[in-house]
């Protein structure tokens, strides 16, 4: 099996840009600039890579906050400079903390990002932002020169906003992950303010969404650092000190002022926060729960543990493991329907395996030849039967994957526990009022999470790193 082409179809992209010699007026600036593709083109390429997305990131399924994001988004976009294009605003069943734009006008955010937004004009923030991406043709004025195998890396970074994986792929930049460059993205907050401010939002909620954001990126490395691993770059992570003290971005956001007609709406902030009581916090059920390095799902009924330290990537088809260097990676994925048997099952998978034995009846494992981001590897392939299904795991690393670690994990494989049922659980964010007497500390007891329960509370309500709830305050917690 080919695992750069399943990466890559794993991300939703199978992509090969089109680079083309001219010149054509920038949208914005008004200047020439060196074009890649024609808009049509651009248009197609986008197009047929929201198709990709939506066969593997399933959107989410909740109608008030899928209208409520597409009905911001399009009055913001109808003030570009490319309202002629038709925009297409998706909001993704993803616990990652991630916004993102694909050319053409298609516009990704994650349920993870809106959980720690706390207001109407956050949302427009984060909108306006992406829209500026695509209104000043970032993604096809990119000059780092892409392959099929370089969309790999570029696609592990935006749509994950993992550094680990993207420095696996050794195709991606940190420029990539955190987005397209200092320049770029000063250039998107100055254009998403344009764009709020014409719609008469105030455009210092640009500072407000990322001043969140640098307060996700300081929550990182606090985790990072307690794990001893290395903090990724967050989404719009380019900043290296706090949006209120960034002299640059801050004269960006005030020149958007003038575009104001009137003054700015008073917005009912409990308007938004209603709409997040309930919402999934975390991996859905539906697609199975990451805990750590474990993974549960109820309707699987099974439990699977990673090496410790491992990060896991959790995708409606199947789930990514990466080692805390980046230089390993598992993949595991569901067989084929009705299979039962697991030494067919891998032979028909790999038929260049080798080395195949077996682990009683429901194991069978051996090495094949891999495509991965470091070239050609033997990579270690198991099928495992469990219950109705049969699964398939692919292992390989830039130096030999440890047939110890790799046969570990074939063989955690199992059911679920009555305990374990309760950790396959979805987790909810619930509405609460604060009571005089409460604090993070307290009402960390009551929520959901698994670690750094005080931080993760004042994150989702803008009161990181020491902020803490007043009575009265409509506050979010996780159940």
């Amino acid at each position: 099996m080919n695992w750069i082409n399943s990466a890559v179809r794993f991300l939703g992209m199978s992509l090969v840009f089109v680079w083309l010699s001219g010149c054509a007026t920038n949208p914005v600036t008004g200047e020439q600039d060196i074009v890649l593709m024609t808009e049509q083109q651009e248009i197609e390429l986008g197009r047929k890579s929201h198709i990709d997305i939506l066969k593997q990131y399933t959107p989410y399924e909740d109608p008030q906050i899928q209208a409520m994001v597409d009905r911001i988004g399009q009055k913001l976009a109808e003030q570009s400079h490319r309202s002629n294009l038709t925009f297409t605003f998706t909001v993704l069943d993803s616990p990652e903390v991630n916004a993102f734009a694909l050319p053409g006008g298609y516009i990704y955010i994650t349920r993870g990002i809106m959980a720690y937004l706390n207001s109407e004009e956050e949302l427009a923030g984060v909108l306006g932002h992406e829209i500026g991406h695509v209104t000043a043709r970032h993604g096809v004025r990119q000059q780092t020169a892409q392959t099929a195998s370089g969309v790999f890396g570029m696609i592990i970074a935006v749509a994950t906003g993992d550094a680990n994986l993207a420095k696996a792929s050794n195709y991606a930049s940190a420029a990539l992950v955190s987005g397209y460059g200092r320049s770029h993205e000063l250039e998107a907050d100055r254009l998403g303010a344009e764009y709020l401010a014409r719609i008469n939002y105030d455009p210092e909620s640009m500072l407000e969404v990322i001043g969140v954001l640098k307060d996700q990126e300081l929550f990182a490395r606090e985790r990072a650092a307690a794990n001893g691993e290395t903090a990724s770059p967050g989404y719009h992570g380019l900043f290296s000190s706090h949006p209120e003290n960034d002299q640059r971005l801050q004269e960006v956001i005030t020149a958007a002022k003038k575009y104001q007609t009137e003054e700015p709406y008073e917005i009912d902030p409990m308007v938004y926060l209603k709409k997040m009581d309930g919402m999934t916090f975390g991996n859905s059920e539906a697609q199975g729960i990451v805990r750590k390095n474990e993974f549960f799902h109820r309707d699987l009924d099974i439990h699977l543990m990673f090496p410790e330290g491992w990060k896991l990537i959790n995708q409606p088809d199947r789930l990514l493991g990466v080692s805390a260097d980046a230089e390993q990676l598992m993949q595991f994925v569901l067989g084929d329907p009705g299979a039962k048997n697991p030494k067919a099952v891998l032979r028909k998978a790999f038929p260049g395996l080798q080395s195949g034995q077996s682990f009683g009846d429901s194991i069978y494992a051996g090495e094949s030849p891999l495509d991965s981001p470091w070239g050609k590897r033997n990579g270690r392939v198991a099928a495992i039967r469990h219950k109705e299904n049969v699964f398939v795991v692919m292992g390989v690393g830039k130096s030999r994957l440890p047939e110890s670690s790799f046969n570990a994990t074939i063989k955690s494989i199992t059911g679920l526990t009555p305990e374990q049922q309760k950790l396959a659980r979805g987790r909810k964010l619930k509405l609460i009022q604060a009571k005089s007497g409460d604090t993070f500390a307290s009402l960390a007891k009551q929520s959901n999470i698994d670690q750094f329960e005080v931080s993760t509370l004042r994150l989702l309500n803008d009161l990181y790193p020491d902020g803490e709830p007043q009575a009265g305050q409509y506050i979010k917690i996780v159940k």
